[in-house]
């Protein structure tokens, strides 16, 4: 299993789809480096030489990408200076209910967590 930037990627999958394993890196982005590096899109990853795979370690290692742990942070760096600033979507984040004007009402349970039942509301 190859191991790219602290993850492990799939050797099974052709290597776009197991550069999306790492977090920051989509569909889109995942084709631009493999485009980038002259990568063929049809080859698996543990098919992969050696060569390839130091390439596109050093590719997403460049500045150019913000990937797991940078990204993560940023992102909830980002959360909380939401909730700092006590601005609606801060209020939202910290109630845990859904940020971007979902209804609540019947659906929202991911956000919400499970149903708690409430006594006496039956009839």
């Amino acid at each position: 299993m190859a191991r790219i930037a602290g993850v492990n990627v799939p050797d099974k999958k052709r290597i776009p789809i197991a550069l999306t394993y790492i977090h920051g890196i989509g569909h889109t982005t995942a084709g631009k480096i493999c485009e980038k590096l002259g990568v063929d899109t049809q080859q698996r990853m543990g098919e992969a030489s050696e060569d390839t795979l130091n390439r596109i370690r050093a590719e997403i290692d460049s500045d150019a990408y913000k990937i797991e742990g940078d990204l993560r942070r940023q992102v909830s760096m980002n959360i909380k200076r939401l909730m700092d600033m006590k601005c609606y979507r801060g209020l939202r984040h910290r109630s845990g209910l859904p940020v971007n004007g979902q209804n609540t009402r019947t659906n929202a349970r991911t956000r919400k967590g499970p149903a708690k039942a409430i006594a006496g509301k039956k009839k």
